[in-house]
């Protein structure tokens, strides 16, 4: 069976964002900004920097200003810097520091919705369309993830036609990309096919990426069949870290690591180096004090110890 894999894959690294909005021990601004400038020193050229929640929800981005504003002297056009907004407000404010997209997100199980921000899918969204207009007239780009594609902790498996749905409204109001992502990471590779394809009823393969976490261990499999679907962009977390506060037992992101080897074994670029990336995902490990979450890393590790 022959597939046409993508000659070359952009990863989008979340880890200052989604992999460290858990942590209970807080992350100095500092300490957010050496990881940021690893990441980049690695090659990385996409990547979610901060979110612009209300400290009351998430007190980890409580210096998301602070964070963008030690970042400014350094930042390179040829990153693009995301950050998260969750309604007009926050839009309002991560506006004064010009990021290059802003990530706007629903789910695509109603409960979740509820559960996670109190209100329905197409409240959600249409909370959101203001956010994606405002974003759009300043020349900012527009990302929409929707989350639980293939499976929501209170719902259980969820149907395609949700993601598709989804993905229609989100474009309607302005999204020009859309993250398809397994929050809870139950999803399998044909599972995951069937999302995308649910979703390629109102996107383009070029508007689509992939978010997969690992929490049964099939992340990288999943990335494997979306790429046989042609997706050629992908939000991984160096290290593995994070997870979903909404989900219950949901662990990590995928490593970054796991899946630039991967892709590189297959002779996809990436513009990352590995080794690099390893230093990056290392040094924010140790500050955390916490174990490496990638296998890859791991690996070279205690090859160079060998």
């Amino acid at each position: 069976m022959s597939h046409s894999y993508p000659s070359h894959v952009t990863i989008v690294d979340v880890s200052p964002r989604d992999g460290l909005q858990n942590e209970s021990t807080t992350v100095p601004t500092e300490v957010k900004q050496t990881l940021i400038n690893d990441l980049i020193a690695a090659g990385v050229k996409k990547l979610e920097a901060t979110s612009f929640v209300s400290p009351k929800w998430v007190p980890q981005m409580g210096d998301n200003s602070a964070l963008l504003d030690a970042l400014a002297p350094t930042r390179q056009k040829d990153i693009c810097y995301s950050v998260l907004v969750p309604n007009m407000r926050g839009f309002e404010n991560a506006i004064l520091h010009r990021p290059d997209e802003i990530v706007i997100f629903g789910s695509a199980s109603e409960t979740f919705s509820q559960k996670n921000i109190n209100c329905s899918i197409d409240e959600s969204i249409e909370r959101f369309a203001p956010v994606a207009a405002a974003a759009k007239a300043q020349g900012i780009k527009v990302r929409g993830v929707i989350s639980c594609t293939v499976g929501c902790p209170y719902e259980g498996e969820i149907d395609p036609s949700q993601v598709a749905y989804v993905t229609k409204r989100l474009i309607e109001i302005g999204a020009e990309q859309i993250g398809i992502a397994d929050t809870i990471g139950v999803g399998t590779p044909l599972k995951v096919q069937r999302a995308l394809q649910a979703a390629l009823e109102y996107a383009d393969i070029s508007m689509l990426s992939g978010h997969f976490h690992d929490t049964y261990g099939q992340a990288l499999s999943n990335t494997l069949a979306a790429l046989q679907m042609g997706v050629s962009e992908f939000d991984t977390s160096v290290a593995g870290l994070g997870g979903c506060p909404y989900a219950k037992g949901a662990t990590g992101n995928v490593a970054t690591e796991d899946v630039v080897y991967m892709l590189h074994g297959m002779g996809i670029s990436t513009g990352i180096d590995l080794d690099k990336l390893v230093v990056a995902g290392e040094r924010i490990s140790a500050f955390l004090n916490r174990s490496n979450g990638s296998n890859v890393a791991r690996a070279i590790i205690n090859k160079r110890q060998s």
